[in-house]
């Protein structure tokens, strides 16, 4: 499932693509035909993220000189994908929900189209659903809003693991599975630490520096969390093999301390950690 750094990128790209534009929207698969049906004809007003959910607000063609607006919320889930592109796009083909064409007037070579496959929402909202869908996520560390206060009440407070924790997207919204194994690593926190246990100061540390790593993985389109002199070469664009210190190193020597990277299926989902570096009730290093 993509995690929130792609979110944002995507709201980010989809903004400068269609803008202030109008568009023609349709859904081949008909799955979503009533939505589209509704947005066609409008003008693409903004973007947003908020953890995993992504958000167009669209004006509204029957009015939009009273800035009445349409809002579409996307969820792409495990297999959603997103696909853009410029000129004439291709006859629909599978299982295709949602596509939107914008047709410059005064130029017809500008043709811009994005599509959306697979995703498991994909609805029109009302202004107070939206208010209900964002109630239940935690703060994003990616919006510039965000107060991470809350965060740190509720994991001081909270006898459940910080590896289940990481992963609930009402406690901390557009954490998966790559950006929990790689930042607990990063504080030398201990994945089963209960959220109450743990150094206040070192989760504020965790969560700042969880900020900076979302906010390069949305310029890059990448997850990299390792530091350069941990890395087989030192200097350039990190590797694929290279961007992490555990995620999917399970067996391999840790990068920092040599020992073996450990795996636990937790929570339906894969964890790992090194436990050198990140020892029963550890927490305070910081790579």
């Amino acid at each position: 499932m993509p995690e929130g750094h792609t979110i944002h990128r995507l709201a980010n790209r989809h903004r400068r693509l269609l803008r202030g534009r109008t568009v023609e929207a349709s859904s081949p698969q008909g799955r979503f035909a009533e939505g589209a049906a509704l947005i066609d004809g409008a003008r693409l007003r903004s973007t947003e993220a908020w953890g995993k959910h992504l958000f167009h607000h669209y004006a509204d063609p029957a009015d939009d000189s009273r800035g009445a607006s349409q809002l579409l919320h996307v969820h792409l889930g495990l297999y959603g994908k997103f696909q853009e592109g410029r000129g004439e796009p291709e006859e629909p083909r599978g299982a295709l929900r949602l596509r939107l064409v914008s047709r410059d007037e005064d130029d017809e070579d500008d043709v811009r189209w994005l599509d959306l496959r697979g995703p498991i929402a994909c609805e029109l909202l009302t202004p107070p659903e939206r208010e209900a869908v964002l109630s239940r996520l935690g703060p994003d560390p990616l919006r510039k809003d965000t107060d991470p206060t809350p965060l740190m009440t509720r994991l001081g407070k909270s006898r459940a693991p910080l590896a289940t924790l990481l992963m609930d997207q009402s406690v901390v919204a557009g954490i998966g599975n790559v950006y929990r194994a790689e930042i607990l690593f990063r504080h030398g926190l201990d994945p089963y630490l209960p959220g109450r246990e743990a150094d206040p100061f070192t989760l504020m540390a965790a969560w700042n520096d969880l900020v900076e790593l979302m906010k390069a993985g949305v310029r890059s389109g990448r997850i990299v969390t390792t530091e350069p002199e941990h890395r087989e070469r030192f200097s350039g664009r990190a590797r694929r093999t290279d961007a992490h210190y555990v995620y999917r190193r399970h067996g391999l020597p840790c990068r920092v301390c040599g020992a073996e990277i450990l795996l636990e299926a937790h929570g339906g989902r894969k964890l790992y950690w090194c436990p050198s570096c990140q020892p029963p009730g550890g927490g305070r290093r910081a790579v």
